[in-house]
This record gives C-alpha cells, structure tokens and sequence, in this order.
C-alpha cells in the first residue's frame, strides 16, 4: 500500500516537472519572438557575421580648375597704360605744354627708361598670360595680333615719341640726337623683349595635355621645347633641367615638342605597328619607353596625333631617304628616320 502512494506521488512529481519544462520553453520561444518583433519595428537586424571588410579603391583625382588669367591681363593694361602716360608727358614737354621740373634731356630720358620699365613688366604678364590660356589658333590673324600684343604695345609707346623728336625744330641737336638715340633703343630693347618667339595655340596646347597626360615631361633651364625622355641627347649634357606636367612646360616658355624626342616616340610607335620590320633601334626604343610608363597604345596615339603638337623641324611632314614610313590613318606620312 505504501509502495503504491509512493509511486503516485513520483508520478505526480514528474508530470509537474515535464508542465514545468512545457512552460519554459513556451516562454523562452515568446521572447524570442517578441525580440524579433522589436528588431524588425526599430529597423535593427540581427547581427551577423562580420564580413572582411573590402578594400577602397582610389578616387579618381578631381582635376585641377583652370587658372584664371583675368588679373594678369588686367595688370598688363594698367603698366602699359602708365607706359603711355610717360610718353605723354615727355611729347607735352617737347611741345612746351608741359614745364619739366628738371633738366629738359633728363626728363625726358628719366620719361624713356620709365616707358621702356612698364612696357617690358606689362609684356612680360600678357605673355604669361597666352602660355597659360593660350588662344585658338583657327583665325591666324587674331592669333598673331592676341600673340603679339606686347610688341604692338611697344610701337605705340615710342614711335609716337620718336616722331616727334625728329620733327622738333626747337630742340638743339646735341639733346636732339642723344634723345632720339635712348628712344629708338628703348624701342629695340622693348620689342625684343615683348615679342613671343615660341606661340603656342590652344589646340596645341590641349593635345599635348592629352598625349602626355600623367608622364613625366623635361626642359632646359633656356630654349623652348619639352623633352619626353631626360636622356634625350639634347638635353642629356645639360647642368641642370626641371621636370613636371607638360602643362608647366608650357606655362614656362618650352611649348615644342623636341624633335629629337618626336623621331624617338616614331620609331618606338613602328615597332608597335610593324613588330616584323622593326628595328633593333625601333625595338630598343620601344622598351625604353615602356620603361618610363608608355603602353603601345600611347605610343600609337602619339604617332597619330604628332602633327597636332607643337613640333620642330616639321617631323611629320619629313620624307626618310631611309628608315621605314609609317602611314597611319588621318595622318601624313611620318617617319622614324
């Protein structure tokens, strides 16, 4: 009889325990539920496993504006007109409208050296100015009178001067001569110094950016041209040279492309389109250039756009009596001689 009691309180003991076990896992499957409910109302998610983080890749660089070359221009204008006004005051004092405060031939030539200090200042900005915003070359006429401001300015800011110093039946002829003498230097001095020897056009000017664009270009600390190679036999020898972007190349006076450098990429570009004919020179040339960062498809292009730089020795147009001719579409004939 007590074995009997005993086993149903087990049994009872048991059934409480499994209700309790029940109760529990109902409980712990309603809070999960509920977390999820609260997750997906707050915009949370569960976590996850956390992936490797991927690697950045760079930006593209954003190209630098264009510099504005509007207050270089402006400054020119101001100098040569101050220019103008010392050439003013020297006529008005040849022509007794103007009373010196000093000695007549020391004014005057004090008027001279003055006009010939703002002329070369303001020519030397303007110019400045073309290398960095150069302008279209389409209308030839408009170029050459944009390109050459400095030495038109440089006419009307002594000839005027000279004119009347020549017809002035007052002065005598030691002050006379020695006047017209500092003014037609001056005017010499001023125009070789206004006067723009290497132009560059804005075509040019953006194909060269484009050919060259992120290579390392050279130049001399004299002449005008760029060099593509630092051992280029031109400037090889050279003390010192400096070296950037082709655009500071140009900003800087050196607006052709070395012609020497211009046969190199040539013949580098044959042995690209004519691997079987290649020379040994060709070929040796073509790895040099790889070598400093030129792919075959910047040497191709290059060789396809020459005509459109600023070149040399009309490179493009050249006949080779020996070497070999590359035709390449859209182009003259160019040669790798």
């Amino acid at each position: 009889m007590a074995e009997t009691v005993t086993r149903e309180k087990a049994g009872k003991t048991a059934e409480t325990a499994k209700k309790t076990a029940a109760k529990a896992t109902d409980a712990a499957k309603k809070t999960a539920a509920k977390a999820v409910d609260t997750a997906k109302k707050t915009g949370k998610e569960t976590p996850k496993k956390a992936e490797p983080a991927k690697k950045e890749e760079p930006k593209a660089s954003t190209p630098a504006p264009k510099r504005s070359t509007v207050l270089l221009r402006v400054l020119a204008f101001v100098l040569w007109a101050l220019a103008i006004t010392c050439e003013v005051f020297a006529i008005l004092a040849l022509t007794g409208y103007f009373l010196p405060p000093m000695n007549l031939i020391l004014f005057l030539i004090l008027a001279i050296v003055l006009d010939l200090v703002f002329a070369i200042i303001a020519a030397q900005l303007w110019k400045r100015a073309n290398r960095i915003n150069p302008m279209s070359g389409k209308n030839k006429f408009l170029f050459y009178i944009w390109t050459e401001l400095g030495v038109i300015m440089a006419c009307i800011c002594f000839i005027p001067l000279i004119i009347f110093l020549l017809k002035d039946k007052n002065l005598d002829k030691k002050t006379k001569t020695i006047v017209t003498i500092v003014a037609v230097v001056a005017l010499l001095i001023t125009g070789v110094a206004s006067a723009e020897f290497n132009p560059i056009t804005a075509e040019q000017r953006d194909s060269a950016k484009e050919l060259f664009a992120g290579k390392e270009i050279y130049w001399s600390s004299f002449g005008h041209k760029y060099h593509v190679d630092s051992e280029c036999q031109a400037i090889r020898n050279s003390s010192s040279y400096e070296k950037g972007k082709v655009t500071e190349a140009i900003e800087k006076g050196r607006g052709s492309l070395c012609a020497f450098c211009a046969r190199d990429l040539v013949k580098a570009a044959a042995a690209v389109l004519d691997p079987d004919n290649a020379t040994a020179d060709q070929l040796q040339l073509l790895e040099h250039f790889k070598e400093h960062g030129y792919s075959a498809d910047d040497l191709t292009k290059i060789a396809q756009n020459l005509e459109k730089l600023k070149t040399d020795g009309e490179v493009v147009n050249e006949v080779a009596e020996k070497g070999l001719e590359i035709v390449v579409p859209g182009a003259s004939v160019v040669t790798t001689e």
